[in-house]
């Protein structure tokens, strides 16, 4: 059906042109209600053959599997096509970016949990129970990711960004009731699950849209957690730039003696040669650690590390560690990672704070929240 040029009609009449049903039409004109042309006339909504042509655009994108999301990023971008040329444009960029399944994934590209939804339900569709871990096993099959993929991890930690994706489209598929764990991480699906991939494309697209917005309260808590233990730091390191000198040096050793290293002291500072702290970590003292430790506000620098490896030379040692307050400068690492006759290690003022947290030194358990889940073993037998 053609729209007659310089004709107006409503939103019903629009789905129809464009070649949706009435319901789905509705929703993807709600969506994009921003970007399609419109006439007001008292207190109706009219469109028009701009109206057709933009949502025609749109519709083609989604039809090539790109989601909302993206299209609506895509608009803000780039701005709303007119013609072939601004649509052409749009499209080869969602491309770009877009992840393609029949081509795997591009360099170090990963599946988002969006994505590996139906992967999930797929793998379980037999009706069969399957571990966690013959599951990411498949779906990485499926994705056709390496093993590098597979391991590569964020920034900030050692979590696998693969196995972190792939559990938070679990416990959404958990908690919307399309799997359900029938034993310690083994999950198999429900019926409502295998319904989900007989419903039509545009009804699937929709839940897994629902599914997105689920929230894994773990999660929520890990968060949480991350955010007060960093301020937590924030407020160690405060604490310890105001402390004095004398009294980080005493701290220094009783973490690093807390952490196992040996029997640790401050020395004698009439006779110190520039070294504050000893750990010896046998009982003879036949092998020691020798500490320096700088209450400082500047930037350790190369000179200081160096100074410090003299120190160490004139006691015949092999092992130091230089804690600072602050930070070191690349010089100071550079230096310190190259010396072949000894080892130095650096901790600036955040992993001290860090490994004070650890080792609870100058902190107290404010409030320890337990988590507990399902014994499976506790059911089975007669």
């Amino acid at each position: 059906m053609e729209c007659v040029e310089g004709e107006v009609f409503p939103k019903v009449r629009l789905s129809e042109y464009v070649g949706w049903s009435e319901s789905t039409g509705r929703h993807w004109i709600k969506v994009f209600k921003d970007y399609i042309p419109y006439i007001k006339r008292e207190n109706s909504i009219l469109y028009n053959n701009e109206s057709v042509k933009v949502l025609s655009y749109i519709k083609r994108l989604k039809d090539t599997g790109i989601s909302k999301e993206k299209i609506l990023q895509a608009l803000k971008k780039y701005g709303t096509p007119h013609n072939d040329n601004e649509f052409n444009e749009i499209a080869s960029a969602l491309k770009e970016s877009s992840f393609s399944r029949s081509k795997g994934l591009d360099g170090m590209k990963l599946p988002t949990q969006k994505e590996m939804i139906i992967p999930i339900l797929k793998v379980l569709s037999d009706g069969k129970a399957y571990s966690a871990a013959t599951i990411s096993d498949k779906v990485a099959s499926y994705f056709n990711l390496t093993e590098e993929q597979r391991v590569q991890t964020y920034l900030s930690g050692k979590d696998s960004i693969y196995v972190t994706t792939i559990r938070g489209a679990r416990y959404s598929l958990i908690k919307e009731d399309y799997i359900e764990e029938v034993n310690k991480l083994t999950f198999q699906i429900t019926q409502d699950g295998l319904e989900l991939l007989r419903d039509n494309e545009e009804d699937v697209e929709d839940e897994i849209e629902e599914l997105e917005k689920v929230i894994n309260p773990l999660e929520v808590i890990q968060d949480q957690v991350s955010e007060i233990e960093n301020e937590l730091i924030t407020k160690l390191i405060d604490q310890l730039k105001q402390a004095h000198w004398r009294r980080l040096e005493y701290i220094v050793v009783e973490l690093l003696t807390a952490m196992g290293y040996g029997d640790g002291e401050v020395t004698d500072k009439t006779n110190d040669g520039g070294l504050d702290g000893i750990i010896k970590e046998d009982k003879l003292g036949l092998d020691n650690i020798y500490i320096q430790a700088k209450r400082w506000e500047n930037t350790v620098g190369r000179p200081d590390v160096m100074s410090f490896s003299g120190a160490l030379d004139a006691k015949s040692a092999k092992k130091g560690i230089f804690i600072t307050t602050s930070s070191f400068t690349n010089g100071a690492k550079e230096y310190a990672s190259r010396l072949e006759s000894k080892k130095i290690i650096l901790i600036d003022g955040y992993r001290l704070a860090k490994l004070m947290i650890e080792n609870n030194i100058g902190v107290n358990v404010k409030r320890k929240i337990v988590i507990k889940e399902i014994d499976f073993s506790y059911f089975e037998g007669d």
